[in-house]
């Protein structure tokens, strides 16, 4: 009797610890912002680069250095600032229908307002997928995210 208890609390205990350490990991993995600024939906990654104005004032704009953006294959994204100077400059890929593991890169300053990495995106098993791409950009005051959607893969 009194080693299913053992055997029941040391279940419980691990049940915690799990939910502790996700609550802990959970900024790492869900990107969080201050404040959102949403994109022209009309402006397509595939084709060109795409350009917001911040509510705060300056501009920040997305762009890939191969287009359209593959699959399995290393290409640069690439992210320019102007009216402010960021802390960080990071770029978060997600699938929309399927996790596809983390995968977001801090971008290293190439001149004054450019921020660059490479990167490669992971192939679906069904040969396309829907990405959100979503620059995270962090002031001295606040987090700003810019989430950017785009398909990649067999219906390019």
């Amino acid at each position: 009797m009194n080693k299913k208890i053992l055997i029941d609390t040391i279940g419980i205990l691990l049940i915690a610890l799990v939910v502790v350490v996700g609550y802990k990991l959970s900024p790492i993995l869900l990107p969080k912002a201050d404040v959102t600024v949403r994109p022209d939906p009309a402006c397509n990654l595939q084709r060109e680069s795409c350009a917001v104005e911040l509510p705060s004032g300056g501009r920040v704009e997305l762009s890939s250095s191969v287009l359209p953006i593959p699959m399995v294959r290393p290409f640069e994204i690439r992210v320019a600032t102007s009216g402010f100077t960021p802390g960080k400059v990071e770029v978060d890929f997600a699938g929309i229908d399927m996790n596809m593991g983390l995968n977001r890169p801090e971008l290293a300053v190439r001149a004054p307002g450019q921020y660059a990495a490479e990167v490669s995106l992971p192939v679906c098993i069904t040969g396309l997928m829907d990405w959100q791409v979503t620059v995270l950009v962090e002031t001295g005051a606040e987090r700003i995210a810019i989430p950017y959607r785009f398909s990649a893969g067999a219906h390019e």
